[in-house]
């Protein structure tokens, strides 16, 4: 007797209801006469403060809602760090910060450029004024979207200090979010976050208002997708995964399309575990090819992340909206048209990665977090193990490239330059790490290599690109090339990292997928 679950169908099945899977589930499922189905191998964020409090997001780090992957050793970064990856409705953007940014339109009209038709600023900046209720001024801004940003309240006074010894070192206050793209400048963040506390994601925003009020919409929770499923002409017909009982198998069929939103470390993984991806490698690893497709799983680009922390000579808030407040953009050489450098600043301490390597640590410090905007350095998802219940092997190669070296360098430098100016007074005791002995380029980098993080930007596993480009494994209607019937939507398919947090932007795809879909 078979033990396999019935066979249920759907027009559209989503796999993986995170930061993109969730709002194309909700666009399609507008349509009443549209069935749609959305399989989530986390838990439900409903009613789950350790998610929905966003002032608890770093907790999540490491904990049950983190796919925890770690990353293969490293020759010039730190093989320590861990790539958090959200296991719960809503995914990463039920998981992280909430930094809210629109893409530089530069960055936009460069995806158009490359050959993504439709991709341009023209495109997608009415998508984000689609999605969001933006409480900055501006014309361009939405304000009726389902995602609630706003701009930080100024409440942090070492914050401010600091706004003003950017300002003393060449760096003027400067919003974001305005329609153009700042370059040198620096502000208090937009955070996609609700009055009351809760975390505007994905899954707040675009599923709670409609869970159990349209009948078309399946979520389904707990279900960690093991392969796709396909009919003899080639065409993705659906998705088969692994009951909650962790023995059985069950599946779903999808008579118009499925959407793959996995993120961009498991988007690839699943692709390669049915067949899509490079031929060497999925026969290395026992799996019959389906489509050879050598980009996907490469292209892996990210934000990498160092940290310069000073002891506080005051106490530092002891409330905050997520800890990390202000933003601060620069550029490393003249003419840049968008910024190279990105700083978060925390009103924490930030020892992740610095106390095991045995710089000093306290409760009451503060911190700069230097970012490679464009960082050049390329990595690859590769498969463990044909065996879907194992990590992939996540290689993100930092600092293969000597562009982000000397960015980050200049990043700790500048940090330091910033906090020496007068405003910092006050604020700014001892450096705790890296300290300031150490001073030389060779010095600073040993200690970037040691302690550096991510800001938690994988992207690019599985790009788009035009219809010709073999190394691009969709088309710029995010249509997986050679595999009817299947799309990709998620950070996976951006041609490239853009300059900034990127997850109002992965919304924004989400919204660009469902669009296409419904035009048919």
């Amino acid at each position: 007797m078979s033990t396999q679950s019935p066979v249920q169908e759907f027009d559209y099945v989503v796999v993986g209801g995170g930061t993109a899977g969730a709002v194309i589930a909700a666009r399609l499922s507008e349509d009443p006469d549209v069935s749609v189905c959305v399989l989530e191998a986390g838990p439900s964020d409903v009613g789950d403060d350790n998610i929905l409090r966003l002032d608890r997001w770093m907790a999540l780090l490491e904990s049950g809602y983190d796919w925890d992957y770690p990353i293969e050793p490293q020759e010039n970064g730190n093989s320590f760090m861990r790539h958090a990856r959200a296991k719960v409705l809503g995914g990463c953007s039920s998981h992280n910060s909430c930094i809210a940014f629109w893409a530089p339109a530069e960055d936009l009209d460069e995806w158009g450029a490359m050959g993504c038709a439709g991709w341009s600023a023209k495109d997608c900046f009415p998508l984000y004024q689609r999605l969001e209720n933006n409480d900055a001024p501006g014309d361009h801004h939405g304000r009726t979207g389902p995602v609630v940003i706003r701009t930080v309240p100024p409440m942090d006074p070492c914050g401010a200090a600091l706004l003003e010894a950017c300002a003393a070192a060449d760096i003027p206050t400067t919003p974001f979010n305005t329609g153009s793209t700042v370059v040198r400048g620096a502000h208090w963040f937009q955070i996609n976050r609700r009055e009351d506390g809760v975390r505007s994601s994905a899954s707040v925003s675009y599923l709670h208002p409609i869970l159990g009020k349209r009948p078309n919409l399946d979520v389904r929770t707990g279900l960690q997708a093991r392969r796709l499923l396909f009919g003899d002409d080639g065409r993705c017909t659906g998705v088969e995964y692994l009951e909650p009982d962790t023995i059985h198998t069950g599946s779903v069929t999808a008579r118009r399309e499925v959407v793959l939103s996995c993120g961009a470390i498991d988007s690839p993984k699943l692709l390669m575990l049915s067949g899509i991806g490079p031929a060497g490698h999925l026969r290395d690893v026992g799996i019959d090819v389906r489509v050879d497709s050598p980009g996907v799983g490469s292209h892996l680009q990210d934000h990498p992340e160092g940290v310069i922390m000073w002891e506080a000579k005051q106490p530092m808030v002891d409330r905050s909206t997520q800890w990390w407040e202000i933003g601060i953009f620069t550029n490393t050489r003249p003419g840049l048209d968008r910024p190279d450098l990105m700083f978060h600043y925390g009103s924490v301490p930030f020892d992740m990665n610095t106390y095991r390597r045995g710089y000093p640590t306290t409760d009451n410090a503060f911190c700069l977090t230097p970012n490679v905007t464009r960082a050049r350095s390329m990595g690859t998802v590769r498969l463990r193990t044909r065996d879907f219940r194992d990590k992939p092997k996540v290689d993100p190669r930092y600092f293969t490239d000597e562009h982000d070296i000397r960015v980050m360098t200049h990043g700790l430098r500048l940090a330091r330059e910033i906090v020496s100016q007068s405003p910092m007074a006050d604020w700014a005791g001892a450096e705790l790490a890296p300290g300031p002995a150490l001073q030389s380029d060779d010095e600073l980098f040993s200690y970037i290599r040691e302690t550096h993080n991510t800001v938690y930007h994988p992207a690019g596993t599985v790009r788009m690109g035009p219809v010709d480009d073999a190394d691009s494994p969709l088309d710029p209607q995010l249509r997986v090339k050679g595999v009817p019937g299947l799309r990709v939507a998620d950070a996976s398919i951006m041609p490239f990292l853009p300059a900034v947090n990127p997850c109002i932007t992965t919304m924004m795809i989400g919204e660009k997928c469902a669009d296409m879909i419904k035009s048919g």
